[in-house]
């Protein structure tokens, strides 16, 4: 396996990749004190050693060039040439990638599965939710192929201890500016083990504009959790920064996974298909079927790039980067709430997801509650007389949120926080051809998705008009599902 656990490290910490920028010119061949500085620091050549770049033997200097070249995937000749000097030039990470550690007592890895973290701080260069987002997400990738599982903490100690910073912060590893080292990482541990430092002086960015905080934070974070560098350029792992043209393509590498599940193991089998129904499991059988061609969804919402199917008292998790959907128990995320959902949605500026049953609703942030839930569905403006809605989608490019409930709809303003005059208006005038109860609504690809039923209807809002029905379960991989039905061309 490439991807390697952290054997030790004594105060020292684990860096993140670093941006491949700056090009190495033809006069820096003569700046030989600056390869003998990384090969001594990088790849534990004496100090004593003598330079002889200029020499065809087979010296220690040759040796661990070869050595440097081969752990970076460049031709192993030995020679300072370009293409090595270039990849030395490269900003990276400040742990060395063979030797000059200290042996723990051990695998320095989590002596427990659940995790707490805490964001000390913020950059000012996104919003905080954005931030808050960034971490969730990268945790997740971890999560997603382990038996960790992680919580959020906004005040005391947490395990993993989260803070941006510039220059010298306090741990005796200053930071050195922007472009080059992007932050830092302590393995797993007490006190300020664990922990992991982002260079405020980097331009954080939710894209590849900048620096792509969840990419980094994703590697960082391995870090925290014992996993050292890989070899393997596709890996996360892998100690030079490179940013995904396609970030929602994002997926860690089987180097990665092999990694990670070293340390924790694969994580728990998730049910996908119905349990035979006996006397002593009478729950069991009401478990639903992903490929059941009758199946319905009582609620379907996005989730910081995720589809959400709630069903029951279950949900199937669609992402981006596995092509598997999962399958999970409501209250596996969110233990306070309900089963049996009547609408979900999510304000993607806002970064929260509101969940509906009856005449209540709750908002969730990732896998928190917020404080101050339920509310009542008439503090958004819908009138006494509505006891329950039966779906909702927010338009993200509009900013509007639609609530649907028998044959009408309702719009509510997300600038203003205030639902708008003239509705409720009925369904089949604005959006021709949906007809009959609204289970659930969705908008994905520019495109509004209407479950009704086993049916689903794609609804292009710039043609106002269906384009497409699908079984609605189609998002689920089942192959007799995969069929639809062109309308309109």
């Amino acid at each position: 396996m490439k991807c390697l656990t952290i054997f030790a490290l004594l105060c020292l910490p684990i860096c993140s990749s670093y941006p491949l920028n700056g090009a190495a010119k033809e006069e820096d061949l003569d700046d030989l004190d600056f390869p003998q500085r990384y090969l001594e620091y990088y790849y534990n050549l004496g100090k004593d050693t003598k330079q002889v770049y200029r020499s065809k033997d087979n010296g220690p200097v040759i040796k661990k060039t070869q050595e440097m070249q081969k752990f970076l995937g460049l031709e192993v000749t030995g020679k300072l040439d370009l293409d090595t000097l270039e990849m030395m030039r490269k900003p990276r990470c400040g742990v060395p990638d063979v030797g000059q550690f200290h042996d723990f007592l051990g695998t320095p890895k989590w002596r427990k599965n659940h995790l707490t973290y805490r964001i000390v701080n913020y950059t000012q260069d996104l919003p905080r939710e954005a931030v808050d987002s960034a971490i969730e997400k990268a945790l997740r990738v971890w999560e997603e192929v382990s038996t960790l599982t992680f919580s959020r903490m906004h005040e005391g100690e947490a395990d993993i201890m989260i803070s941006f910073a510039v220059r010298e912060h306090g741990d005796f590893y200053p930071f050195d500016g922007p472009g080059k080292s992007l932050a830092h990482a302590y393995p797993p541990g007490p006190g300020f083990y664990g922990d992991v430092h982002f260079d405020d002086d980097e331009k954080w960015t939710e894209d590849t504009s900048g620096t792509n905080l969840f990419l980094v934070a994703a590697h960082e974070l391995g870090h925290s959790l014992g996993l050292f560098h890989s070899d393997d350029p596709e890996a996360l792992m892998y100690p030079l920064y490179s940013s995904f043209r396609d970030l929602t393509q994002f997926r860690l590498s089987q180097d990665d996974v092999d990694g990670i599940q070293s340390l924790y193991g694969p994580p728990p089998t998730s049910p996908d298909t119905p349990v035979v129904p006996t006397e002593s499991s009478p729950l069991e059988s009401k478990i639903p079927a992903a490929c059941d061609p009758a199946l319905s969804f009582d609620a379907v919402s996005t989730l910081r790039g995720e589809i959400l199917f709630f069903k029951d008292r279950y949900l199937w998790r669609k992402l981006h980067w596995k092509p598997q959907p999962e399958f999970h128990l409501i209250s596996t995320f969110w233990p306070s709430l309900p089963s049996d959902l009547d609408a979900a949605y999510e304000v993607i500026s806002k970064d929260t997801v509101f969940i509906f049953k009856g005449n209540k609703f709750w908002a969730l942030r990732g896998s928190e509650v917020q404080a101050g839930y339920p509310k009542s569905i008439h503090t958004l403006g819908l009138p006494p007389a509505i006891q329950k809605i039966d779906a909702a989608v927010s338009d993200k490019e509009k900013k509007k949120t639609y609530f649907f409930t028998g044959d009408k709809y309702w719009r509510f303003d997300e600038k203003r926080q205030s639902m708008e005059q003239g509705f409720p208006r009925l369904i089949a005038d604005d959006f021709p051809g949906v007809d009959g109860k609204v289970d659930a609504v969705v908008q994905s690809f520019g495109f509004f998705y209407f479950f009704s039923g086993s049916t689903q209807l794609e609804f292009d809002p710039n043609a106002r008009m269906v384009t497409h029905i699908f079984k609605s379960n189609s998002w689920l991989l089942c192959n007799q599902d995969r069929e639809k039905t062109d309308v309109g061309f």
